[in-house]
């Protein structure tokens, strides 16, 4: 067992959903042509002025107000200072001595153990460009697209001890700003991205160690293997008696290893002040208690409601919660068929595999609850085998299909008439004399056998509980 603690702090950068950037009217959308998305403001031209989004303040409180945080009145804009390509002013705009959000917390749960990670600041800056490298024309070139976008930056409390903690504390937190839908939490893309900040220390002691700072993680696998790597160097270093020096690391996917990027020595002074083209940000408290009245049903408050109110597992309604459009379907679908439980288990079985394999959300796949609703009838009432189902519903999701119109023009209704299935069983039996003895004999697992016989025999259309009855009547 290790001699050492880790300690670990992210910094989490989450672009926020408005349609426009923070300081001008250039648009925020993903994927369009380089430099196409682009003003003067944005792009640093000398004159102009910065108009604040105030959609961007909106969004930034809210968030504030779901995990807790005091939103201060009043905060600042500041300059922070540095010299890069995809920097067209020379200075990003973000807040520092006084930020919009301060002192929250988030509950998470790991291994069935509940912690409190501290929050210690949200606060709101503009998101740089994009540098791009090309290998085959030897040139590198700036997109400003991003440059300007708005983020909130979520600064925690050095509170989480293991890799776990960590990736538990994220899908927390984008789960959070999905849910208040002001950000949609694509790792891929960028618009969720986080740094983490480790140090490791002797059991006991209160001080902490000198930490690294990982960069470059694009998923939770990947935070979680980058953390779990550096807490595995530094124990090694300290282990042979040598210094974890302080620097920037980035993480390299593909041999799973943190690399080292910059020292201490090369680390910025960003010599930030406050901007002089913008005031102090005032917010009144009316429009905080306007925001906070428009606040959702949280993912953690849902998550209890799932156990209390549908008599969910935990471990289910972890799993139904993740992403608010798909809580939203279960709920709905629930609704129309009245069985919460069998709802469950089908969008956590079917429609979350057909929904990653198609890549889209459940707010915009052609399957709608009403189907889903409709499906989950079909099998509780016996009309088809939950086998059938589950054989039917690949092509019904990409079809967006009502399952009852397929079932009954495919012809693949159960067969529960036991006068249709006892010719078949006869049929079966007779042609199994040495099984039929062996069952009679005392070897009831051969059960199983003659009914996959029968389910063969029909297609699976067969009632699997009538076969079940038959056999047993005709075996004895």
């Amino acid at each position: 067992m290790s001699r050492y603690e880790a300690v670990i702090g992210l910094e989490v950068h989450a672009q926020l959903r408005t349609k426009s950037k923070i300081f001008c009217s250039c648009s925020t959308s993903f994927g369009a042509e380089p430099n196409e998305n682009v003003c003067a403001v944005c792009a640093g031209m000398p004159g102009v002025l910065p108009v604040l989004n105030e959609k961007v303040v909106e969004y930034a409180a809210k968030m504030g107000m779901a995990i807790g945080c005091r939103i201060n009145l009043t905060s600042v804009f500041a300059r922070k200072n540095y010299f890069y390509p995809d920097l067209p002013k020379g200075y990003q705009i973000s807040q520092f001595e006084t930020p919009l959000c301060e002192h929250g917390r988030l509950d998470i749960t790991v291994n069935g153990a509940e912690k409190t990670v501290g929050v210690t600041r949200i606060h709101i800056e503009e998101d740089a460009g994009k540098n791009i490298h090309s290998t085959t024309e030897n040139a590198s070139f700036v997109d400003l697209n991003r440059t300007g976008v708005p983020l909130i930056e979520i600064v925690s409390e050095p509170d989480m001890r293991s890799a776990e903690e960590a990736v538990a504390y994220l899908k927390e937190l984008r789960s959070i700003l999905v849910y208040l839908g002001i950000c949609d939490g694509n790792m891929e893309e960028g618009s969720f991205r986080c740094d983490a900040n480790v140090s490791l220390r002797p059991f006991g002691q209160a001080e902490f160690g000198t930490r690294a700072e990982l960069k470059n993680m694009n998923s939770f696998r990947h935070v979680q293997k980058a953390i779990e790597y550096e807490i595995e160097r530094q124990t090694d270093l300290l282990d042979d008696g040598q210094a974890v020096v302080q620097e920037t690391r980035l993480y390299n996917a593909d041999k799973g290893v943190t690399a080292s990027m910059r020292g201490k020595e090369e680390a910025h002074d960003y010599r930030y002040f406050p901007d002089p083209d913008l005031v102090p940000l005032v917010v009144t408290q009316a429009k905080l208690d306007l925001w906070r009245s428009e606040l959702p049903e949280l993912p953690s408050v849902r998550r209890s409601r799932f156990v209390s109110q549908y008599g969910l597992s935990p471990k289910d309604a972890d799993v139904l919660t993740a992403e608010r459009d798909v809580a939203d379907y279960f709920e709905e679908a629930a609704r129309l068929c009245g069985e919460p439980k069998k709802t469950a288990n089908w969008i956590m079985s079917e429609l979350l595999r057909e929904l990653n394999q198609a890549a889209i959300s459940a707010a915009s796949c052609p399957f709608l609850p009403g189907h889903l609703a409709a499906l989950v009838t079909l099998v509780e009432s016996g009309v088809i085998s939950g086998k059938i189902g589950k054989q039917i519903f690949p092509e019904i999701f990409s079809g967006g299909l009502d399952p009852k119109t397929y079932v009954t023009q495919k012809g693949l209704s159960q067969i529960s008439d036991s006068s249709a299935l006892e010719a078949d069983i006869d049929r079966i039996l007779a042609q199994s004399p040495d099984e039929v003895a062996a069952y009679k004999a005392g070897k009831t697992k051969l059960m199983g056998f003659f009914v996959g016989q029968v389910m063969k025999a029909t297609k699976g259309q067969a009632n699997p509980a009538l076969v079940n009855d038959l056999l047993r009547s005709r075996l004895s």
